[in-house]
């Protein structure tokens, strides 16, 4: 069943009251000219956050640090993120307020195809090609952001900012727990490519935990990143030996590829929740899609008189009907008509409400739509400086360790993102994430995400969070803005426990003692299925800011505790 003839139905009823997101905009801009006390920075990894505190030492601002950041996660995190994937940058400049997101989402090669990983005999698709290997990998749109976020809002030149993690990557990095955790997924992939293997592995197995790791074929990509922008990376020397090593491989690119590859500058989505405007991710994400839908409709109630158990049952009900819509109309705006002023309006919130029991579960069969899980193989940072400019930024390679490919003398992995397109319409892709048309494969589109990097402004704090995690990374997000409404710290945001619902399986996922036993039964004698998972997942990071007093605090997730830093600065030493 399609909802796109009710939606069409219901615009005609809702045009009058439709939102202005710049006139949104304008509000959250109402802070501006106001200076925090000093600076902070929440990131994945205690050596990626260093290297944005040494960047705004130098004089840089947030989108210095933020660059600073990015390349070192990339180094440091290669299972999670880096220069052979791609990112999305939510920026909020302190002079006039103005708010963007940069999309350097990869894009598919122009010679890709809808049906290109499905085999002509049977129809169906062929295992594993979206995963390993040269034909998993999209073009690029990290390094390109990089270079547009530095010369369009950094202070610094783009080289200074790369500095420290050149200099991180000469004299060696430090292989973390989480490195050695995500490894377990993909150390047989890594050991069979002759560039991952000698780059990430020690004599064809995993590093042990604390290995100095050098990467001195990194540093040289970002000297030439630094040095010559664009084209230090898109053309010349190194898209030559990327595009000869992934068609050498099997792959499709082209030097046209990644020459024609070009950053977009998006309008934030922007909305209400209780008195504060909520700044976050527009398509091709579906993040914050999601994120209006569900607390536009959580709003609608009498949140303070309902109980825990009330609460936690709408909550799981309005991810519900939010998870169905992403799986139905979402994909590349370049592409696909995306209604997103429809889907966030709060007159289209009140009618998803409407069906909601407010004592049972609503069996997600009586929903048509598909969707389903994603592993939490990404990264976030979140930053703000001391003159108040606001970096939130999520970025990723998709699978634990990317398409486990590196082209010998690049120094980093290619991306696996093919595998977030869908490669055919109900057939689920490597996280067992199900979808239709919207994402299906076109030459040069960018596949959907659920990246959700965030920033919510209030009358007395300004909150910038993200986290990774896949398709839980909405309700994480959820989870961390209701948190933060109930007064919680930075700190206490990350480490919120989680609660899932995404529409597809229909079930409750939990961490282990996120619910208590009293709550738990609630939700069982409510039709609701619990699934406790035996891991955690996501990995926050939040920075706050108190317009009151100027404080700033910075909370790295605690799941991550030995990896994972949050810094602040005191006193304005960075103005």
């Amino acid at each position: 069943m399609s909802f796109r003839p009710m939606l069409v139905a219901a615009a005609l009823v809702l045009a009058a009251g439709l939102s202005a997101p710049t006139s949104l905009a304008r509000e959250a801009a109402s802070s501006a000219g106001q200076r925090p006390d000093g600076a902070a920075i929440a990131s994945a990894n205690a050596q990626a956050t260093d290297a944005g505190m040494e960047v705004l030492r130098k004089g840089g601002n947030a989108f210095d640090a933020a660059v600073a950041v990015s390349a070192a996660l990339g180094l440091v995190e290669p299972e999670s993120s880096g220069i052979g994937g791609g990112g999305f940058f939510l920026l909020r400049r302190a002079s006039d307020g103005k708010v963007v997101f940069v999309d350097g989402r990869e894009r598919a090669p122009l010679a890709a195809t809808r049906d290109m990983f499905l085999d002509p005999a049977t129809g169906e698709p062929r295992p594993r090609q979206t995963i390993d290997g040269p034909l998993a990998a999209a073009i690029p749109g990290l390094p390109a952001a990089l270079v547009h976020v530095s010369k369009t809002y950094g202070r610094l030149p783009l080289a200074e900012s790369l500095a420290p993690t050149i200099a991180l990557a000469e004299n060696g990095w430090t292989f973390g727990d989480k490195n050695l955790a995500m490894m377990g997924w993909r150390e047989a992939a890594l050991a069979a490519d002759p560039g991952a293997a000698p780059l990430l592995l020690v004599d064809g197995k995993t590093p042990a935990l604390g290995t100095r790791m050098r990467n001195p074929d990194y540093a040289e990509v970002l000297k030439r990143l630094g040095r010559d922008g664009f084209d230090g990376f898109y053309r010349g020397d190194i898209a030559t030996r990327l595009v000869d090593g992934v068609r050498a491989a099997g792959g499709l690119w082209t030097l046209d590829d990644l020459a024609q590859y070009r950053v977009v500058e998006r309008e934030p989505l922007v909305f209400q929740h209780r008195g504060k405007t909520v700044i976050t991710a527009p398509p091709p994400s579906s993040g914050g899609i999601a994120l209006a839908q569900t607390l536009q409709i959580l709003d609608g109630y009498d949140w303070s008189k309902r109980s825990e158990l009330d609460r936690l049952h709408l909550r799981i009900e309005a991810m519900r009907r939010a998870y169905r819509d992403r799986a139905v109309f979402l994909g590349d705006p370049d592409f696909v008509d995306v209604p997103v002023e429809l889907l966030t309006n709060p007159a289209y919130a009140a009618g998803l409400r409407a069906g909601i029991h407010p004592e049972k579960a609503t069996p997600s069969a009586l929903l048509p739509g598909v969707t389903a899980l994603e592993r939490p193989d990404t990264t976030h940072f979140s930053i703000v400086d001391a003159d108040g400019n606001i970096a939130s930024v999520t970025q990723t390679v998709n699978l634990p360790y990317g398409n486990a490919m590196v082209i010998p003398g690049t120094g980093f992995l290619l991306n696996n993102e093919m595998d977030d397109f869908s490669v055919k319409a109900g057939v689920p892709n490597a996280f067992g994430l199900v979808g239709d048309d919207a994402n299906a494969i076109a030459p040069g589109k960018r596949p959907l995400s659920s990246m959700t990097p965030t920033i919510v402004v209030g009358d007395d704090q300004i909150a910038v969070l993200g986290t990774p995690g896949g398709s839980r990374i909405i309700s994480m997000v959820i989870q961390g803005v209701l948190a933060l409404d109930a007064g919680a710290s930075a700190l206490e945001a990350a480490a919120e426990p989680r609660v899932h619902h995404q529409y597809l399986p229909d079930e409750v996922s939990i961490e282990k003692d996120a619910l208590s036993p009293e709550l738990r039964a609630g939700l069982e004698a409510r039709g609701h299925v619990i699934k406790e998972e035996p891991r955690t997942w996501g990995n926050m990071q939040v920075v706050t800011w108190d317009l009151t007093d100027g404080d700033v605090d910075a909370g790295a997730d605690p799941r991550w505790k030995t990896v994972g830093k949050g810094s602040t600065q005191d006193g304005g030493i960075f103005r």
